[in-house]
Order: structure tokens, then C-alpha cells, then sequence
């Protein structure tokens, strides 16, 4: 991890890095009007939508982000506080 990323990722915690993922599941399932409490698979949520979201994490944190996460934690808030604590503060 470099220094500019490390610097992102003290930056992007709490509800900063809720918002990322947020905008994140926003743009990827192209629903503007979902929130932070929107669950993936309401939304039409898939496995590719999945890869795509956990590649739109991996690019902005520079950490791995499973893909299983998604699945297991569906909403944007849910997820964010699974990377938060699993990789952003690991």
C-alpha cells in the first residue's frame, strides 16, 4: 500500500467510507434514489454487479475486497462497516 493510499483510507472511515460505498452501489446498479439502508438484491443486485462493486472498492481503497462480502452483508452501510473493520482499520 502506498502512502497516498494509506492517507485515502485514514480519510475514507465512519460514515465517509458509507457514502463511497453508497455512491458506489448507486452508479453500478444505476438507481440514484438509493441509500445507504438499500439492499443489493432489491435493487437487482447480481453477481457481475457484485465483481463490479467490490472492483470500485478494491480501485478507491487499494485493499482486496471480497466478493462474498456483498453477498453476505447487501446493504451499502452494512458493507462498509465489514471493510472498515476487516481491512480500512486492520
Amino acid at each position: 500500500m502506498t502512502a497516498t493510499t494509506e492517507n485515502l483510507i485514514a480519510q475514507l472511515t465512519g460514515p465517509a467510507l458509507t457514502e463511497l460505498v453508497t455512491g458506489i452501489y448507486r452508479d453500478t446498479l444505476g438507481v440514484a434514489e438509493l441509500d445507504e439502508h438499500s439492499d443489493f438484491y432489491e435493487w437487482g443486485g447480481d453477481s457481475l454487479t457484485a465483481f463490479r462493486i467490490t472492483a470500485r472498492l478494491e480501485e478507491a481503497l487499494g485493499v482486496e475486497v471480497p466478493v462474498a462480502l456483498v453477498f453476505a452483508y447487501p446493504s451499502p452501510a452494512d458493507l462498509a462497516e465489514v471493510v472498515d473493520a476487516d481491512f480500512v482499520r486492520a
